[in-house]
């Protein structure tokens, strides 16, 4: 059906706007009306050209997700059917790609399907977590409830995702600005110098010849070295697509030295954080643990879940498997199984999430105090390095004056 724009006034005298979708103008009017709304303006939607190109259209963000679970989760506290919901939810939306989402979502209820059955078809925007999630506040009949958890947690891990990935923006900013750097003076720079050098008719300060025998093998070679570091990216990522890559390669990550013991942290943020979430919504400890464990996003984090998962099932605790895994450690196991103890493990989770959210931001800030003399002094060895050697022919020549 096609849809309307329209503009009226309801019994405040007040211009209100919106979308509806209908058959016909008549039809719009007589949906205004039935609401106390006196139509001024009805129009059909003009239809967007590139509505079927799914590249052109704008991306659905976390953060529209986010409001999305608040509102939700606020309309059905209120005591309004879901469908209604949804319903009301798109019709204010002003990204188009999330309108046809609740819309499709919308339809696929009215046709029987659960809430949790209908998000499903949407992976990239609502994960299993999500849906499962959903699907245990349908059947315990707190929705609303998993919906604002949903949201906080949402949140939580965004805030999260966003301060890794500040620490780790600047090193590499940097880093790629000095690699440019250098290679614009080996390639520009030096050969001027080069050029000027040759009718000295001396012997150059071996620093000088070291450079200067740089220039001319990037110069010769520069093709065939971006040809090499775009190969072995693309062969990198290829090997971590594979199991065994992406065991290698993550096992390596854990291990480096400043950048393994945060993203240790920020797995064990994610794990408690995620798990907590879960078990206090009623979702079955088995199920939270496979969950937990595919949304990891590290092979030997979640290789270490998938064992303590089987040790559940075979009737064992939590935290002596997950001890025993040696990935996690001895404090949160420790908590963990106080946790059990006191049948609070849900909220033991929680508290623990909090506090290595607030390790990961000590962390970060240790971390990003680390790298900046770090890489100030890199700069300062590698580029003034180089101009220094390009200065000692003249300085020579100068003292032998």
């Amino acid at each position: 059906m096609p849809v309307f724009l329209w503009e009226g006034k309801d019994r405040n005298n007040q211009v209100r706007k919106g979308e509806i979708e209908a058959a016909s103008e008549q039809d719009v009017r007589a949906i205004l009306a039935r609401q106390r709304i006196n139509p001024v303006k009805v129009k059909k939607k003009p239809k967007d050209l590139f509505e079927n190109v799914s590249f052109l259209q704008p991306k659905i963000q976390q953060s529209d997700i986010i409001v999305f679970c608040r509102q939700f989760s606020t309309m059905i506290d209120a005591g309004l059917p879901i469908i209604q919901c949804l319903d009301i939810l798109q019709s204010q939306q002003d990204n188009p790609t999330l309108k046809k989402m609740l819309k499709d979502i919308k339809q696929s209820v009215e046709s029987g399907q659960t809430l949790a059955e209908s998000l499903k078809k949407y992976p990239e925007q609502f994960d299993t977590l999500f849906v499962n999630m959903v699907a245990a506040g349908e059947a315990g009949g707190i929705l609303d409830v998993i919906l604002r958890r949903l949201s906080a947690y949402m949140e939580k891990a965004a805030r999260l995702k966003a301060q890794v990935k500040g620490a780790m923006t600047y090193p590499i900013v940097t880093l790629v600005i000095a690699v440019g750097v250098v290679a614009v003076i080996l390639v520009f720079v030096i050969p001027v110098f080069e050029e000027m050098f040759a009718d000295f008719g001396k012997a150059l300060p071996v620093p000088t010849q070291v450079v200067v025998a740089m220039s001319r093998f990037v110069k010769s070679n520069i093709l065939y070295l971006l040809g090499g570091i775009a190969l072995f990216i693309f062969a990198l990522k290829r090997f971590y697509r594979t199991e065994r890559g992406r065991a290698i390669v993550d096992d390596l990550m854990l291990k480096m030295p400043v950048i393994g013991m945060l993203i240790r942290k920020v797995a064990v943020a994610k794990f408690t954080r995620t798990m907590g979430t879960m078990l206090a919504s009623g979702v079955a400890i088995l199920e939270a643990l496979d969950i937990v464990a595919k949304t990891s996003g590290n092979k030997t984090i979640e290789m270490a879940l998938y064992k303590v998962r089987t040790s559940i099932a075979e009737g064992q605790t939590i935290a002596d498997p997950l001890s025993q895994t040696g990935v996690f450690p001895p404090m949160v196991c420790q908590m963990i199984a106080v946790g059990e103890s006191t049948g609070a493990i849900d909220a033991m989770l929680e508290k623990i999430a909090d506090f290595y959210e607030e390790e990961v931001d000590q962390a970060v800030d240790n971390m990003t105090s680390l790298i900046e003399p770090f890489m100030l002094v890199f700069l300062g060895v590698v580029i003034g390095g180089l101009v220094v050697s390009m200065y000692l022919p003249i300085f020579k020549m100068a003292g032998s004056l």
